[in-house]
Formats: C-alpha cells, structure tokens, sequence
C-alpha cells in the first residue's frame, strides 16, 4: 500500500528511485540537488542499499557505469555544471548500451551562474549524452508526484532501451513541498537476468565483455544503427504528454516542468477574460511528442512557447509544429520565475491579434 506524506521535491526523488529497485547511489554534492544524495545515504541501507559519495561528478558517473554494468540498477544525481562534467560518462554508458537513471535539478546558468530554478539544460539532456550520436530519453516532471512516479519507473525504461534515461527537474522542484502517495519499495531484478551483464566467467555462461570501443567503421556503425532503432522504438512506445484547458482553443502554450504549472494559472485566468487557450505539456522531452502536438497545431490560430531559458523547448515545438501555426515564445532566465501576469497578458495580446509569430 502507499503512503501519503508531505515530503520535498528531492526527497521524494531518492525515495521513488529507491521503490524503483536502486540499490547502487553514486553522487557528490551540489546545490540545489543535495538532499537526494542526503536521503539516500540514510536509507539505503535499509533495503540493503549501497550509498558511495565519490569524490567529484567524473568519478560518480563512473562508478555508476561499473555497478549498472554488472546488473545493479544504479542512479546518480546532480546539478547543471555537475552534469556538464558527467557527459564523457554518460557517452561511455550510452556507447556500451548500459542502462542506468540521472537526475538533474536544474540550476541557472552558464558557468556557475546561481542556484535559482531554470530550464536551461534542456539542450544538455535531449540533444545528446555527451559526445556522439548517443541519445538519454529524457522525462520532465512538474510536481512532486510526478518526480517520485517518474524515477521510479525510468529504471525499467533504461534496461528496455539499455540506455540511460535522465530525469530534468528544477531547483524549484526539488526544494518544493506537497503531498505524495509513495510507492512500495520493490526489490530489483536478479542482475544475471540481464543476458548483458557480466559478472565473471561462470559455467552457466559464456564470459561477456561490454565496450563502446569498435576499430572496424562498419562496427560502430551497425552499433548506432542498432542505438537507432531502439531510439525509433521508444519513439513509438516511451511518448508522454498532458494537455489541459479549452477544448476549442485560439492558442495553444506549450510549456514543461514547473513552468506548465505557472502556464495553467494563466490560461484560468485569461479564460474569466474570454480567452480560449489549451496547454500542452510535454512530459517526455525526448522521445518528444511531436505527432500530438502536430495535431493540436491544426486547430489552433497562434502557439506560444513559455520557458524558463532563452529559446531552447521552441526548437522542437516549431520543428512539431511545421508552419501548420505561427509560434512565438515567452521568456525569463537567469532563474528570474515567469509569473502567471506576464503569461496571461501575453495570451490576450495574442487573442487581440497584436502579438504574432517569432
């Protein structure tokens, strides 16, 4: 049975990665994601749970990869430079098809910029795992629940595709507390039922060796070929998304994460104000769900893009979006938060007609 308790953003994280069968935590601390690595030094061991704290970013990554290479669901956890430093891991890990779970709480950025909520690292985590055609499948969550439900099931999700799957949360949503129905703790898979994991030479079984390493060109490529396909799989099957509001809308916002949350207010007050407007919410940003918000384009005369960076979702929603709508966009950075105001003023200008695409 679950059980509801009023638990903060980064708490109910660790504890759904823990009812997701982790039992290997690697991480270093950074804020705004330190009570990840907090909880889980406090109760991993009580599900006989292994809790290391290396000694940078480079160095967690890479004890994730040996531990999610022998079977063991694994996870890390970081923040925007954190994450910057993880890339050549997380290359390694997609290059050897190893699947394992990272989380990203979202700090403002470039450099070491603040420790305020953003949504900068959306390029970082859809347009690849560090260096070469590798692709995470990414999940954005926009409350508590959600980021408890989504790390506890990215697990599976990252030994269907054997590929690391990348929870992108931000700071606001891991320092933030609501109520969350926990899942049951689950016990792991047996890691020789992976036909992949290696595990020493045993009598039942031939020895595996897992590399990312191919000299021949026509290996590497029938490798990404291989990568490939599972991308078009998880296309087909791993597609999420929300859509709330009008059901015959002029505009159609498309925002993720927290964001989308500020976008709902909105959108209810600029309805009292006769403005028909429809969120759509990706909630998986790779694969992106560009076929139903193809099909919501059709119905609508204007799509706004609300995020919390400097034009980074707005990518994927014109490349959705194909001319069928103008599509303009709606910003703040630096981890300055968009306010419900600025986003209904936006939509009745919009509905005004003296707003159009940018």
């Amino acid at each position: 049975m679950s059980r509801r308790v009023f638990m903060k953003g980064n708490e109910a994280a660790a504890e759904g990665a823990i009812c997701g069968g982790c039992r290997f935590f690697f991480g270093y601390p950074i804020t705004p994601q330190n009570e990840i690595p907090e909880y889980m030094a406090k109760h991993m061991p009580e599900v006989g749970g292994t809790y290391v704290q290396a000694e940078s970013e480079l160095a967690a990554i890479s004890m994730v990869f040996g531990a999610a290479a022998a079977g063991a669901r694994a996870m890390t956890s970081s923040s925007s430079p954190g994450i910057s430093l993880m890339q050549e891991g997380l290359s390694y890990l997609s290059g050897a098809e190893i699947p394992c779970v990272v989380i990203n709480m979202v700090r403002g950025g470039p450099g070491l910029g603040n420790i305020a909520t953003a949504q900068c690292d959306y390029f970082l985590a859809t347009r690849g795992s560090g260096h070469g055609d590798s692709r995470s499948l990414v999940y954005a969550p926009s409350t508590v629940q959600e980021l408890h439900d989504l790390t506890a099931e990215a697990f599976p999700i990252a030994e269907k595709y054997r590929t690391p799957v990348m929870i992108l949360g931000e700071a606001i949503l891991g320092q933030m507390m609501e109520a969350v129905d926990l899942r049951e703790r689950r016990d792991p898979p047996e890691p020789t039922s992976f036909p992949w994991a290696i595990g020493g030479v045993r009598r039942e079984r031939p020895p595996r060796i897992i590399t990312s390493l191919y000299t021949r060109h026509e290996d590497l490529e029938a490798k990404n070929r291989e990568m490939e396909a599972r991308y078009d799989q998880a296309r087909r099957e791993e597609v999420r998304w929300d859509e709330s509001g009008a059901d015959d809308p002029q505009i159609a916002v498309v925002a993720y994460g927290v964001v989308a949350r500020v976008c709902r207010t909105a959108i209810e007050r600029a309805a009292a104000r006769g403005v028909r407007a429809r969120l759509f919410r990706p909630i998986s940003l790779f694969p992106f769900p560009e076929a139903p918000l193809a099909a919501l384009a059709e119905r609508v005369e204007q799509v706004l893009v609300v995020e919390a960076s400097l034009g980074q979702l707005v990518e994927d929603v014109r490349l959705s979006v194909e001319g069928r709508a103008p599509v303009s966009l709606l910003t703040r950075v630096g981890g300055v938060m968009i306010t419900p105001e600025e986003v209904q003023d936006r939509l009745e200008a919009m509905s005004r007609g003296s707003v159009g695409g940018v």
